[in-house]
């Protein structure tokens, strides 16, 4: 079967000209929008590709907001814990939700306590980045091609990590799984960080990381860099070469992410904010940092990140049920 997905990878757009002049925005009957802090929830742990994003903007976003933009990370569940908290909050615009490929994949996995569809408006596609296949060095393979041999010569020996059931890093796993035809052991983590901790550790032996997260432990040796996700190579690690040039052609899997805010926020907030993250994430500096640990802004309109998100629902519903992949 076909092992595709989407090509998330839009370059950055325009310069940062300066803060906007008129931003407040009617938020509701004789308020302006925003009159106080903002607070982004990101529903895992530090480190993962959502939080980093949000963290390089935040400098911007304050700047035109005039009042602080607070990321709150609500780890657990795969991210549907922090996806809770946004669905059943007043839609107001001061409580949004900044989530990786993991919101499509919840629903599948998950008896979730909210309707992924129904109860979220789409803002915007935040970034772009391909997973890097990484392994602890103690496992002594250096390629693609050597790991999938060992595995297959030692059915259901190796295990691979996550940053939790359900997580865009788990599907990655599974597709990597499914795809080489191995048997491999899923230990789901509670982050990012953790499951990097436990593979420097020799606890976890391999793991699709998000590039951002795992790009400079690979640079310090601390991890051995198998390959990218994407179709072409990352230019943060262009030595590394793709899993499909390297062991599985025709592997593509990028990590995409998104911004959401409750259902029924007004279209003068999402459309503010659209404006308003299109503008923090072309801002020179950020590109740099982004485009220095593998990630690229990807901005979207609304429309199109809500057609985007249904579009992969479907695609992961069917790879789920040929994968044979169930909660855990």
């Amino acid at each position: 079967m076909p092992n595709r997905c989407f090509l998330l990878s839009l370059a950055a757009i325009g310069l940062l000209a300066g803060a906007p002049a008129a931003l407040a925005q009617k938020a509701g009957p004789g308020a302006e929008y925003p009159s106080r802090p903002i607070r982004v929830v990101v529903p895992f742990t530090p480190g993962g590709q959502p939080d980093i994003f949000m963290r390089l903007l935040v400098p911007g976003l304050v700047e035109a907001f005039k009042h602080q933009v607070i990321i709150d990370n609500r780890p657990g569940a795969g991210g549907s814990i922090g996806s809770k908290i946004v669905a059943d909050a007043v839609p107001d615009g001061y409580t949004l939700l900044s989530v990786s490929t993991g919101h499509t994949i919840n629903p599948f996995l998950y008896k979730l306590p909210y309707d992924t569809l129904k109860d979220f408006a789409g803002i915007t596609r935040t970034y772009s980045a391909p997973f890097l296949l990484v392994a602890t060095p103690s496992l002594g393979v250096k390629s693609v091609k050597e790991l999938i041999d060992l595995a297959r010569a030692q059915p259901g020996r190796l295990n691979f990590g996550s940053a939790g059931l359900g997580s865009g890093t788990h599907f990655a796993g599974e597709m990597l799984k499914y795809s080489a035809g191995i048997d491999v052991v899923h230990v789901p983590y509670r982050g990012i960080a953790e499951t990097l901790t436990d593979l420097m550790a020799g606890r976890a032996q391999f793991f699709m990381a998000p590039i951002g997260s795992a790009a400079q432990l690979v640079r310090d040796g601390k991890l051995r860099g198998l390959g990218v996700s994407s179709a072409t190579r990352s230019p943060a690690l262009p030595d590394i070469p793709t899993i499909a040039e390297s062991g599985l052609p025709g592997f593509e899997w990028d990590a995409w992410g998104s911004l959401l805010a409750p259902k029924r926020t007004p279209r003068a907030i999402i459309e503010l904010w659209n404006r308003e993250m299109r503008r923090a994430g072309s801002a020179p500096e950020v590109t740099k940092r982004l485009h220095a640990i593998g990630m690229t802004a990807a901005p979207s309109g609304s429309p199109e990140l809500e057609g985007l998100i249904k579009q992969q629902m479907a695609v992961v519903e069917k790879l789920v049920k040929v994968a044979g992949l169930k909660s855990e």
